[in-house]
């Protein structure tokens, strides 16, 4: 019997030879070729709509592309196949107006035994409807894969360094003249930002290309930064910079060497855009992220939105409403006028565009922000899961638990859409939750002082045991 597959919280991801196998990427393949067929509108001139297939640095990426594209091919579908390894956010781009879809063979952040499949339309990830109604075609039709069917093979990576440098100040930019130290984590956005700050001011750590990844997983957060915040201090930089395994995810490293959070990195571009950029419309976020933004939102009057975990969830906010600014806690930022979805590099030059106007470093910046809107400390804590679980079932579960004041915290309200988050009268607050990429549980908290947020992730670790492997 073939195994289930399924889309998680951005893209299908499984353990390559275990359950991503070619078998089973063939299977992907074929069910979307028929979404595709079924669903994608024909062009003025009737010719059905162009696809493009992208892949990053991973282990056999390559390999499962080209089976992706030939697979199009056999069903008579007009794709384009990238000749080199890309960046995710490329694909987006290529997909808001030159593909009607681009496919993206990537596992992003996830270890290197990992590989997956990301579908992005219209410049962002495709919608939960989308991918259930891929889902609803696997295995309906037998894999159609014709000797020969070999697709274009083209270099479009232009097209999206095009489109950056049109939504940047290059002469705000051009003013920076500090030096950035660039941890690329050996992902497929190696070289990128050296082709917006010269490469004399660029010290670039981890860029070669390395499947394994140096033996570490490229996620861009605070316990794998060891070495770019070290780097920062010892070479004096202004800022430090990490992109993921795909470089769609970005992570901020101060000039003191300090990890600056997702919350505080919001605040500074979201604030910034609003006071000097004019932005206007919703603000939209995803569960996991904190206070800030809602008191920002609360100061300009501005219609503030949560939405499930996941940039895909932003991504389709964005598509529906008129919002101003969208992020989601693992280093996805975007904002009106700009790729909407995540792009760790043109979050990277807005805030040195940020620091490059206003002559500030990265920490007052922040210092800034934490003085108008308060203090934040913001964490997360990963624990093992046990077995798969209902998120819906856990959620109420754990809400049915719940005492009325915690660590002296009366609870104001409790969302469950996504988890069980749990806010409290000053806006700080608690997330338990189970992963949708990973076998892990996620406990997130925000408060005004490390003391207190640390209390609050030991709370919901021990509300939480019951689920822990």
């Amino acid at each position: 019997m073939a195994s289930e597959i399924k889309f998680g919280t951005d893209g299908w991801r499984g353990v390559i030879a275990w359950d991503f196998t070619f078998e089973n990427v063939r299977r992907m393949a074929q069910a979307l070729a028929d979404y595709i067929n079924e669903n994608a509108p024909a062009g003025e001139d009737g010719k059905a709509p162009k696809i493009f297939v992208g892949y990053d640095r991973r282990f056999m990426s390559d390999l499962f592309a080209a089976d992706i594209a030939s697979i199009f091919r056999s069903n008579k579908i007009d794709v384009t196949l990238s000749s080199r390894p890309i960046s995710t956010p490329v694909a987006a781009c290529l997909s808001l107006n030159k593909f009607w879809m681009s496919v993206m063979v990537t596992a992003s952040h996830n270890p290197a035994n990992y590989n997956g499949i990301k579908i992005k339309l219209a410049g962002g990830s495709a919608s939960s409807r989308v991918t259930k109604e891929v889902e609803e075609f696997m295995d309906q039709n037998s894999v159609l894969f014709l000797y020969g069917q070999k697709a274009e093979q083209k270099d479009l990576s232009d097209v999206y360094f095009k489109y950056v440098a049109s939504h940047v100040n290059a002469k705000k930019l051009s003013a920076f003249k500090g030096k950035v130290v660039m941890d690329y984590m050996h992902g497929a956005a190696a070289g990128y930002l050296e082709k917006f700050i010269p490469a004399k001011q660029v010290i670039a750590l981890r860029a070669e290309h390395d499947p394994t990844f140096g033996g570490e997983q490229p996620e861009p957060v605070e316990k794998n930064l060891a070495l770019l915040k070290k780097t920062v201090t010892e070479k004096k930089a202004a800022l430090g910079v990490a992109f993921d395994g795909d470089g769609d995810r970005v992570a901020l490293v101060d000039e003191k060497g300090n990890y600056l959070t997702p919350c505080l990195i919001a605040a500074v571009l979201c604030n910034h855009l609003i006071k000097n950029k004019k932005l206007k419309g919703k603000i939209v976020q995803t569960v996991s992220m904190g206070y800030l933004l809602k008191r920002i939102a609360r100061k300009y009057e501005m219609l503030f939105e949560e939405v499930g975990v996941g940039f895909k969830n932003v991504a389709e906010r964005m598509g529906l409403d008129d919002v101003a600014f969208g992020v989601e806690e693992s280093g996805g930022f975007a904002w009106k006028g700009n790729l909407p979805d995540r792009d760790g590099l043109s979050v990277a030059l807005a805030f040195l565009e940020i620091m490059a106007s206003t002559g500030k470093k990265a920490s007052e910046l922040c210092a800034d922000v934490t003085q108008e809107y308060g203090s934040s400390v913001y964490m997360r804590r990963d624990l093992p899961l046990a077995k798969a679980v209902d998120k819906g079932v856990m959620a109420e579960k754990l809400r049915k638990k719940l005492p009325k004041k915690i660590n002296g915290r009366r609870v104001a309200e409790t969302l469950t859409f996504d988890g069980l988050k749990i806010i409290f009268e000053n806006d700080e607050w608690l997330l338990l939750r189970p992963s949708g990429t990973e076998p892990l549980l996620r406990v997130y908290a925000e408060s005004a002082t490390k003391k207190d947020t640390q209390a609050l992730l030991e709370f919901g670790e021990k509300l939480m045991a019951p689920y822990q492997k």
